[in-house]
């Protein structure tokens, strides 16, 4: 009988899940958007009009800061010119991570890899993916989006 997921590692897990939304971000920039049936955050975050209105959204509860957050550890993981982009994400100050991520991720500040934010941009997606996003599809703003489609 398959035992689920709770024996594994909690890294395991970690890099699962980071795998995960690395894989789906290729795999929806080859697929069209149908917004009146929302599937999960990554959807819509592939899409600039429900990006638009989710930021929007966010910006109404005063929570606007994960989204820049992650979209800020998005376009660095793309960026060839990584030192640069770095200065954007100094200010973790505002993002919801919990202690522990925002220790580790302030220590290798000084000298980031490639990957140096991929827990703490995790974590924020799933923040918001679990809290945000499901606020989000109840709102207005999802309605009016979904009526211009």
């Amino acid at each position: 009988m398959c035992k689920g997921l709770s024996y594994l590692p909690s890294s395991c897990l970690e890099k699962a899940k980071g795998m995960r939304v690395k894989l789906s971000h290729l795999a929806d920039k080859n697929k069209s958007v149908d917004w009146k049936n929302p599937q999960d955050l990554d959807t819509l975050l592939s899409n600039k009009n429900t990006l638009h209105a989710f930021r929007c959204f966010l910006r109404s509860e005063f929570s606007e800061e994960n989204l820049d957050f992650w979209m800020a550890c998005e376009e660095y993981r793309m960026s060839p010119h990584k030192r640069t982009k770095v200065q954007g994400l100094r200010h973790l100050q505002p993002v919801n991570l919990d202690a522990e991520t925002r220790e580790a991720l302030l220590s290798v500040m000084d000298a980031p890899s490639s990957d140096t934010f991929n827990t703490a941009q995790q974590r924020i997606f799933n923040l918001m993916a679990k809290d945000s996003f499901p606020r989000f599809l109840r709102s207005t703003y999802s309605v009016e989006t979904i009526r211009a489609y």
